[in-house]
């Protein structure tokens, strides 16, 4: 490692988005993902969303179709416009790894998915060693403390050396008056 990284990054796209095994390099990727939806899911649902910024072209409706909607975590697509797609999928047989996300216990992640995360990003060595860091930080604890100027000891009682996630950055704030709608019962689209 170069140096500590120490800028805030969205935590769920690099901690849980490669827990969906969506090989790296598939031609749509999510513009934001989230792990709440205001009004509508909270972090106790174990739901993680994935917003898609594009037009619903022959394209993005055959990526859809085959890799979204075919994935086994797939609950469903939400259009909260013309051009921004939700896709939610249900993380609830990740329940321990999704609380330990929440709570920035990032080490504490079960060794299949720290797995799954080192070789989602193992094409790209710099980041692969910041995440790698950041799931074994006792690996990184001397290094952490030379640049932060504290003692090593500081550094291995803390353990983690990634902040928790942001939890108002990791939930998509959207009037979810259509969404409400369209799951009423009460509305007909009968004369």
């Amino acid at each position: 490692m170069e140096s500590v990284y120490t800028d805030y990054f969205q935590k769920s796209k690099v901690f849980l988005y490669p827990l969906l095994e969506m090989r790296k390099g598939i031609i749509q990727v999510p513009i934001q993902t989230y792990i709440e939806w205001e009004g509508v899911y909270t972090i106790v649902d174990c739901k993680f969303m994935c917003e898609y910024t594009t037009k619903m072209t022959p394209k993005f409706s055959k990526f859809s179709t085959s890799f979204l909607e075919k994935h086994p975590l797939y609950e469903e697509h939400v259009q909260l416009a013309e051009d921004k797609h939700l896709y939610v999928f249900n993380f609830i047989s990740f329940k321990s790894d999704f609380k330990r996300f929440v709570d920035g216990k990032y080490s504490l992640f079960s060794l299949d998915n720290k797995i799954k995360i080192l070789d989602f990003f193992s094409s790209q060595v710099k980041i692969s060693n910041y995440i790698s860091g950041f799931l074994t930080p006792d690996s990184v604890h001397e290094e952490y403390a030379i640049y932060l100027g504290v003692s090593i000891e500081a550094v291995q009682n803390t353990n983690e050396v990634c902040s928790p996630p942001d939890l108002e950055k990791e939930t998509l704030v959207n009037n979810n008056t259509i969404y409400q709608l369209l799951k009423s019962s009460s509305i007909s689209l009968e004369k």
